[in-house]
C-alpha cells in the first residue's frame, strides 16, 4: 500500500492510493495515518505533494485532521454507499465488458488462492477465517464490503506483491460492481459456506482446490450478475 510510486511527485497519485487503501477497508475507520515526513519517505514523494493529497482527502471526508497532543490525520470510512449507482452502472455496461472483466479477475483470483494454499502462513490463515466470518454475519452493503475484505486477504496470503496491487486495483476499480448485494445472491449461509470451502483449502495447502474454489465462486457472481444486467434492460 505504501511502496512508493511509479511517478514521483503525483499528489493525484498518492490520492488515489489513499483512497482505495479507505474505501477497501486496508485502514480502518479511526486509524491515524503516519506522519506527512513519514507516508513522504514511504511514497517516494515529497511532504508537499503529500500536504496536497491530504488536503484532497479531507475535501472528500475520507480524512480529518486533528490540533494538539495526539493530534495528526485520521481515516473516516465512508458510510455505506447505496447500491443505486452501481445498479446503474450495471445498465450501461455490456455483456461482453462484463465477461472481460471476469476473465481477467479469474486469472488474478485464482492464481492468488492457489498461491495463498502454498505461502499462506498461520497469521494469514487466521486473518481469513476472520473475513470469512465477516460474511457470515454482514447484510447489504456491507456483505459487498466484507466479500472484497475476503479476497484481499487472500491476494495478501499469496505472498506476491504484484498479485495483491492487481487485487487491490481490480477492487478499486470493478469491486463494487462485481459484489453488488444483488438477489437472488443465495442465502447468508450459502455465502458463508462457499467462502469457509476456499478459506479450508487454502489452510490444508491445496492449491488446485483453492483456486477451482474460487474461479467456480466468481464465475457464479459474474452470471448473476449478468442476469441482472439483462433484467434492468427489459422493458
Amino acid at each position: 500500500m505504501f511502496a512508493p510510486l511509479d511517478q514521483i511527485g503525483r499528489a493525484e497519485a498518492v490520492t488515489a492510493r489513499l483512497v482505495d487503501a479507505i474505501t477497501l477497508g486496508l485502514l480502518a475507520d479511526s486509524e491515524q495515518l503516519p506522519s506527512e515526513a513519514e507516508l513522504a519517505a514511504q511514497f517516494g514523494v515529497s511532504t508537499v505533494t503529500v500536504r496536497e493529497a491530504l488536503v484532497a482527502l479531507r475535501q472528500q471526508g475520507l480524512v480529518e485532521t486533528r490540533r494538539g497532543r495526539g493530534g495528526g490525520s485520521f481515516v473516516k470510512t465512508p458510510a455505506n454507499p447505496s447500491t443505486a449507482s452501481w445498479r446503474e452502472r450495471l445498465r450501461t455496461v455490456s455483456l461482453s465488458e462484463l465477461r472481460d472483466v471476469g476473465d481477467h479477475y479469474l486469472a488474478i483470483a485464482g492464481a492468488a488462492a492457489k498461491l495463498a494454499a502454498e505461502r499462506s502462513s498461520p497469521e494469514d490463515i487466521e486473518r481469513l477465517e476472520l473475513a470469512t466470518e465477516d460474511i457470515r454475519t454482514a447484510t447489504g452493503a456491507e456483505a459487498s464490503r466484507a466479500e472484497r475484505q475476503f479476497h484481499l486477504e487472500v491476494a495478501a496470503a499469496a505472498q506476491s506483491p504484484r498479485l495483491t496491487r492487481e487485487e487491490v486495483q481490480l477492487q478499486s476499480e470493478r469491486g463494487g460492481l462485481l459484489w453488488l448485494p444483488l438477489e437472488p445472491h443465495g442465502t447468508r449461509e450459502n455465502a458463508y459456506a462457499e467462502h469457509r470451502a476456499i478459506a479450508a483449502a487454502i489452510a490444508q495447502g491445496d492449491g488446485e482446490l483453492a483456486r477451482k474454489l474460487t474461479e467456480e465462486h466468481i464465475l457464479d457472481a459474474i452470471d448473476r450478475l449478468a442476469d441482472v444486467h439483462l433484467d434492468l434492460l427489459a422493458p
